[in-house]
């Protein structure tokens, strides 16, 4: 699979995913956010996106 994700996006994925594992950590939210964050966190470390590829979106310029 051919990387798909923009720098801002990777950025973004990274923050949101950290912010996540941060709140399950304290008990402010389930389970649930702790697969999200570390889902968040290894599509952001790979530049990949399933669920991008899926749907044919394409955020990062070629070359």
């Amino acid at each position: 699979m051919a990387k798909n994700m923009s720098g801002y996006d990777r950025v973004f994925r990274i923050l949101l995913g950290l912010f996540l594992i941060a709140f399950a950590i304290s008990g402010k939210v389930g389970g649930w956010a702790w697969v999200v964050g570390l889902v968040m966190l290894l599509t952001a470390s790979l530049a990949r996106c399933p669920m991008y590829a899926l749907l044919g979106f394409r955020v990062r310029k070629s070359g």
